[in-house]
């Protein structure tokens, strides 16, 4: 009698459950799982959220375009962290629009030289830490290099080969850095850099898509085959976006460069 109203107090919940599946449209729980009795599974919710997100991408005819996944980082944290690599895409996206905005300038103000990397014997220095950089004319700019001469040559070969076109003269410890006038052909130049850094960021964009995807590799043995598909495909459209902003970018610097 005792075991009846054990059973009898379990049904409620054992026919909400399959109920529930049933309107939801959701796969069951499998027979004999103990979540029918504790009213759901975390583990077995997971792989019905996860089975839903693919079977609606599965659903997406030919020639129509397929529904992004969404998957909640939460749900695969064991597997991947998610918005670890969305930050470090984001990251790569950031530092392109940070290198156009300090290097590839139609007018060379003083502050266009600050952040020139200088190679010492001491290590690597931006110029302004090295040397107090003034603006004389609008066509001439000065690097006085008293405080560290041993570094003036190094400095003026790294104004040389920063890709502004600029060529430094060297009176002592002063360089003396003429502003070249804004040619046709400097533009150009300038928007060709800006398509070779798009493209190093794009390569590393794609360094931080094969991390990702490496990772995902190794879990193959520990999770089901739809949710690695499902997690390749989201990683992809993660780093399909970031391209797209920095074609944008693109787009609209060499705009400006170009006038």
């Amino acid at each position: 009698m005792a075991v009846a109203l054990r059973c009898c107090r379990r049904l409620p919940a054992l026919l909400y459950c399959s109920s529930f599946a049933t309107v939801r449209g959701l796969p069951q729980a499998p027979a004999g799982c103990p979540a029918l009795l504790l009213d759901g599974c975390r583990q077995c919710g997971q792989q019905m959220l996860l089975t839903r997100q693919l079977a609606t991408k599965k659903a997406k005819g030919k020639g129509q375009s397929q529904a992004r996944v969404n998957i909640s980082a939460a749900l695969v944290e064991d597997i991947i962290d998610l918005e670890e690599t969305s930050e470090d895409m984001q990251a790569v996206v950031e530092a392109l629009k940070e290198d156009f905005n300090r290097n590839l300038s139609v007018r060379t103000s003083p502050g266009a030289l600050d952040h020139i990397i200088v190679v010492t014997k001491d290590g690597r220095f931006p110029l302004n830490h090295l040397g107090q950089i003034s603006q004389k004319s609008p066509q001439l700019m000065v690097v006085n290099m008293a405080d560290f001469p041993e570094s003036t040559a190094a400095a003026v070969k790294a104004i040389r080969e920063s890709g502004m076109n600029l060529n430094p003269e060297v009176d002592g410890t002063i360089i003396r850095v003429p502003v070249p006038k804004v040619t046709r052909e400097h533009r150009e130049s300038l928007a060709k850099l800006a398509k070779q850094s798009t493209n190093k960021s794009k390569e590393a964009l794609r360094k931080v898509r094969s991390k990702s995807m490496n990772q995902l590799k190794k879990s193959k043995d520990k999770v089901s085959e739809d949710t690695i598909r499902l997690l390749e495909k989201q990683i992809q459209q993660m780093a399909d976006s970031a391209v797209a902003e920095m074609d944008k970018l693109l787009a609209a610097k060499t705009k400006e460069l170009l006038g």
